[in-house]
């Protein structure tokens, strides 16, 4: 099976912990040896990732260095995407004991210009704040902010994916049994000129839907996102919280879920389903495997 594993923003951050190389590079490792599982059960392999927090502190550190010119966030997109596809393409190779080549590909997603997210900023980026340091950030640099949980933390555009113009060269990669990581953090979103060349675009792509666009372009057998809970919840953060093993397209559609966390990951697997995909599921990142036989986690179906 061809299958894609997208890795939530807690493949390399935990909610609290530090944005330190040393706490990056554990929970890489972590990952990584969840993924390798995959491979180890003979399944081809693309893997992509989160970067919400990493891009935020990029801008946070340009900004500071040099708050007259700050690089835009196509450019620190590329940034985190070489960052955190060195650190799980090296802690991979380790899990693998090298016996299967993987490689990182910065990747390209084009977006549209017209899109309405641009006039109605939504992704977090960057750490948390408490709501008055948010305010005071967000007068001195012209930033949107909204809540998080119990904090605020900056939003940025996230419109939607339209294109993966790398496609051909992931799929030369897959033809030679590479593990290939890609799409990281969305991709670096692009936009097309009249003259078709590319440019880049201030805005950070949703990982999960530009997971589901990239699973159902290379036909894809699974689209797994792990994550951090044991799988779609009903009841969600109370007692009587209950993990939903299957779900429907359906009724994948029918529930309220969390706009910043639980609920894009069921619209890119109800997506991908209708869009021709195989099997898609939601779950803990070290079930990957179980996940596949539908034995843990949820999975949404036609």
């Amino acid at each position: 099976m061809l299958v894609v594993a997208a890795l939530g923003g807690n493949a390399l951050l935990r909610r609290g912990e530090p944005m330190t190389a040393e706490v990056q590079r554990a929970n890489a490792a972590r990952a990584a040896l969840a993924l390798a599982g995959l491979v180890r059960a003979g399944h081809d392999l693309v893997v992509t990732h989160g970067n919400g927090p990493q891009v935020g502190l990029l801008a946070l550190q340009g900004a500071a260095f040099r708050p007259e010119a700050p690089d835009p966030l196509d450019m620190l997109g590329a940034g985190t995407e070489g960052m955190i596809g060195y650190l799980i393409e090296q802690e991979l190779e380790n899990a693998l004991g090298h016996d299967r080549p993987v490689a990182a590909l910065l990747t390209q997603v084009v977006v549209d210009p017209a899109d309405p997210a641009f006039a109605r900023p939504t992704k977090p980026v960057g750490p948390v704040y408490a709501e008055a340091e948010a305010r005071a950030l967000a007068a001195q640099r012209g930033w949107t902010i909204a809540p998080d949980g119990a904090s605020w933390r900056r939003v940025v555009p996230s419109p939607r994916p339209q294109e993966i113009p790398d496609l051909r060269v992931i799929r030369l990669l897959l033809a030679q049994g590479v593990v290939v990581i890609c799409a990281g953090g969305g991709g670096i979103p692009v936009v097309r000129r009249a003259d078709g060349s590319l440019t880049g675009v201030e805005a950070v792509i949703d990982k999960d839907h530009a997971s589901a666009l990239l699973a159902r372009d290379l036909r894809a057998d699974a689209l797994l996102m792990l994550t951090d809970v044991d799988g779609v919840q009903e009841g969600f953060g109370t007692p009587s919280a209950r993990r939903i093993p299957r779900l429907s397209a359906d009724q994948a559609k029918q529930m309220a879920l969390p706009a910043g966390s639980m609920g894009p990951k069921v619209v890119a697997a109800r997506d991908f389903v209708l869009g021709g995909g195989g099997l898609a599921g939601i779950g803990r990142m070290e079930d990957a495997v179980a996940l596949l036989s539908g034995s843990s986690g949820t999975v949404i179906s036609k």
